[in-house]
């Protein structure tokens, strides 16, 4: 449990830090250039701490699709990125990718 709760601020530390990225216009607004510094070393120090208790492939698989498919909804939220069948798609098969990683056939190395 403690491994799944670290790798949860993990995910979000990231997302933060890279919301505050597009903020920080490229380092030049001070406060979400701060924001994108602790925001990606939380991230980082949460995952490291993980990877003592979930496996790394598994861990990274899913710190980074959950945290590109979040990014993705916030750029269309905030940002009114693209939207469409594509965006879908996409967010799709990263969800589909970690739920193929947390298969128990996979877990067991039966492939």
């Amino acid at each position: 449990m403690k491994g799944v709760i670290l790798l949860t601020i993990a995910i979000f530390t990231e997302v933060f830090a890279t919301t505050m990225l597009k903020f920080s216009e490229g380092f030049t607004m001070l406060m979400p250039s701060i924001g994108v510094i602790i925001g990606y070393g939380l991230s980082f120090y949460c995952l490291s701490h993980c990877l003592q208790y979930i496996p790394l492939s598994l861990a990274y698989a899913i710190w980074s699709g959950v945290g590109t498919a979040l990014t993705t909804i916030i750029g269309i939220v905030i940002w009114n990125d693209p939207f469409n069948s594509l965006t879908v798609s996409g967010i799709l098969l990263i969800i589909g990718g970690v739920i193929l990683l947390n298969s128990p056939t996979l877990q067991k190395g039966s492939m």
